[in-house]
């Protein structure tokens, strides 16, 4: 069996649907290839491991394709503060409040896979919208306006513009021979899922120590995820760990504004990795999300900046289409590798350079770090510049970014 469509997206996660929805009623045939569509959700279920740190930016683009009273219909926690503060000083901490620059707050943390089911129930609002799932790829053909995914069924289908969704081993960006530039962090991230004695909280935190920062993500009710960030030995040991034994290592470890820890329900541990597409395009293919770049998730950045290339993306397709244009030729994808690249590659870099700076003991570091937190705590201006940062409202933003129909 072979189908053909104008827009082929291998990958329904977050990106790729987000990108899908953006296209939804253009008029443009899009097929979306996911490899297995995610847990039904119930109110009565434990918080998942995967979460994200949503931004205000993040929100303006899955609001504007019609998705996110999907993702508050069903859970998630705004935040209104962000703390950051050396190890054993938590008094010379800095606070972020979203009052000081007028918003109600700075970002919500969502589970994964609330945010992909909210955006896979609109994208079935769409008739031109056709999601292929469960579909597993055997083989990916990459020819330009005519490139086929073959899948393990035997169905074959053909997209005339082939998108890259499919995360950081991406198969498509191999069939379409776009290399690569990476290498491995010195660290691995532990994540627990966790109830503790404290009622909903308000505030995300980190805490920086010489081998990584420990993170507290709020989640709804007493709920809250934990990021640890340790060598990939120490990690290793502490996944090894008896329960009890490993509640103890995390109360004797993370900061008092913790808590007490009522219930541990899940932990997982994954490496750190930097990937960067060496070019985002190439004729009837483009890369969005992971499939084009992997950063240090030490500010929850990754899924951000994946959502403005969605919009960045769809958009350039969509203008495209209005003005005559052939949305698969390199020319018109170079528009969108020239918004996105410089602003991930920049992105990356600052992610790079707080790794760096923060995670070792080196006195002269240390040193610069409390005076750059010191001076973020007494400079407005600069703390109102951090803030609109984290909630990705600095540089150029796509239009649905910014509230605007495309």
């Amino acid at each position: 069996m072979n189908k053909r469509y104008d827009v082929l997206i291998v990958g329904g996660g977050m990106v790729g649907a987000t990108i899908a929805c953006a296209l939804g009623g253009s008029g443009l045939s899009v097929g979306v290839v996911e490899y297995r569509y995610p847990q039904g959700f119930e109110p009565e279920q434990p918080h998942d491991l995967r979460v994200s740190a949503i931004s205000v930016a993040s929100q303006n683009v899955i609001d504007m394709v019609g998705a996110w009273e999907g993702i508050i219909s069903r859970r998630s926690c705004p935040y209104q503060r962000m703390k950051v503060w050396e190890a054993n000083e938590e008094r010379a901490a800095t606070e972020f409040n979203s009052e000081g620059i007028s918003y109600p707050y700075l970002g919500h943390i969502v589970e994964n896979r609330v945010i992909q089911l909210a955006l896979l129930e609109r994208m079935a609002a769409f008739d031109n919208v056709e999601l292929i799932c469960p579909a597993q790829t055997e083989a990916i053909d990459y020819s330009p306006g005519a490139s086929v995914v073959r899948l393990t069924d035997g169905t074959e289908l053909v997209g005339r513009l082939l998108i890259a969704a499919d995360g950081g081993e991406s198969r498509v960006r191999q069939a379409a021979g776009i290399g690569v530039h990476k290498w491995d962090y010195e660290q691995n991230a532990l994540v627990a899922s966790v109830e503790t004695a404290y009622p909903q909280q308000d505030i995300t935190w980190q805490q920086f120590t010489a081998t990584g920062p420990l993170a507290f993500l709020p989640m709804p009710g007493a709920n809250a995820s934990l990021v640890w960030y340790n060598t990939p030995g120490e990690v290793k040991r502490l996944m090894a760990l008896p329960e009890d034994q490993f509640m103890a290592e995390l109360e004797a470890t993370f900061p008092d504004s913790l808590g007490k820890i009522d219930t541990l329900i899940q932990r997982g541990s994954f490496p750190l990795r930097r990937q960067h597409a060496q070019q985002y395009v190439a004729e009837g293919v483009a890369l969005a999300g992971d499939a084009a770049h992997m950063i240090h998730p030490l500010a929850g950045q990754g899924v951000n900046i994946g959502m403005l290339d969605a919009a960045a993306l769809a958009e350039t397709i969509l203008k495209a289409k209005r003005a005559g244009e052939d949305f698969t030729s390199l020319a018109v994808l170079k528009g969108y590798e020239q918004q996105r690249r410089k602003h991930n590659l920049m992105m990356m870099q600052v992610m790079d350079m707080f790794y760096r700076v923060f995670s070792n003991d080196i006195l002269p570091l240390k040193l610069v770090r409390n005076l750059g937190l010191g001076l973020a705590e007494r400079v407005s201006p600069a703390k109102n510049k951090v803030m609109r940062f984290a909630m990705g409202l600095e540089g150029p933003l796509p239009a649905l970014a910014r509230m605007e129909e495309i």
